[in-house]
């Protein structure tokens, strides 16, 4: 029996209910509430939402945890439980890399958790990113410059938001904001917000409530079409500099050793 099942099973007779009572309460067939008790058939995400709200747990705590007497729930808010990732695999039992394109950004807000949303996102597979969990997540936009916008941002997971530091770059997946590459302005801490930054200067930071946050994905690497530019032939003007700032590091250091 599948830990999902046997909690059912538990939190329903825990309740007092029938088989019956059960699927009035939640509007589905006594027939699926057998199927899922018996592990014949397993409920989708949304309707597994339904039943741990209806319970009064979290869906984190209903399909990890054997709910049981002797169990209770993790304190809420606590950064470090486990949230629910869903993910891909190819035939070599390796993980994929999940691409979500910019079209994609608003049904991933909905999708996330969804394995069969998920599994039908588009993916790769990078023998460079072995430990973790990765997703690639294009951006829109000027707001990180120099990276183009359409570039491919290649996130690990973040599963404890207290890892979460200031300076580092993230794809932050919020109800609020959708799917977004800023710069972290401070580190990740219960009942505050996090400052988002954008290096790009002409758009101003701005803070979003840690109540509205999905996910957080460190990023890792990206991938561009656009290639960089060579660097400019250097000027009259900046060469007299490099040579001013010669001179000065230089006399410093026979000061100091005078």
């Amino acid at each position: 029996m599948s830990i999902i099942s046997s909690n059912i099973k538990f939190l329903r007779k825990k309740k007092g209910l029938t088989q019956q009572q059960f699927a009035d309460e939640i509007g589905i067939k006594r027939s699926l509430v057998g199927a899922y008790e018996e592990d014949r058939a397993d409920p989708k995400y949304e309707l597994l939402k339904k039943i741990a709200l209806y319970f009064e747990i979290s869906v984190d705590d209903f399909i990890n945890e054997t709910i049981n007497e002797k169990w209770a729930p993790k304190p809420k808010g606590n950064p470090a439980n486990l949230r629910v990732l869903s993910i891909s695999v190819d035939k070599e039992d390796n993980e994929n890399i999940e691409m979500v394109p910019v079209k994609a950004s608003a049904g991933y807000l909905n999708g996330y958790a969804d394995p069969e949303y998920v599994a039908a996102l588009p993916k790769f597979y990078l023998p460079m990113f072995k430990q973790g969990t990765y997703r690639a997540f294009e951006i829109k936009g000027d707001s990180m410059l120099p990276l183009p916008s359409g570039s491919v941002i290649i996130g690990e997971y973040v599963e404890n938001w207290a890892d979460v530091k200031a300076g580092d770059t993230y794809v932050v997946v919020s109800k609020t904001e959708g799917v977004v590459y800023k710069r972290a302005g401070n580190k990740y801490k219960e009942n505050r917000s996090l400052k988002l930054i954008s290096d790009n200067p002409v758009y101003e930071p701005y803070e979003i409530s840690n109540e509205d946050i999905l996910e957080i994905w460190k990023a890792k690497a990206y991938l561009s079409t656009q290639l960089p530019e060579p660097a400019p032939a250097p000027t009259m003007e900046n060469l007299t500099s490099m040579m001013a700032s010669m001179q000065k590091s230089i006399a410093k250091l026979q000061q100091g050793n005078n």
